[in-house]
């Protein structure tokens, strides 16, 4: 590959592109872990017991509550 096409507007937007997707999965595959862990103590049947819902939907809220936060400082720092 030619060293000057990784520097290419193109090729910049698309490594920038394939950073925020990995960065998402990240961050879904994070939430899944904590949230699961925290709300799911027993073992999983067919479906979710309404305590196990209610808490799985307010720990996803609130985890992506605070990356928003996190994500805004951030962006305010530079």
């Amino acid at each position: 590959m030619d060293p000057s096409a990784l520097s290419s507007p193109d090729m910049q937007h698309f490594i920038n592109q394939e950073k925020e997707k990995a960065m998402l999965n990240e961050m879904v595959a994070k939430l899944t872990n904590v949230c699961w862990d925290k709300c799911v103590t027993g073992t999983p049947g067919s479906k979710f017991s309404s305590s196990e819902s209610s808490c799985l939907s307010n720990c996803g809220q609130r985890y992506m509550d605070m990356s928003i936060l996190i994500m805004k400082r951030f962006q305010s720092m530079q």
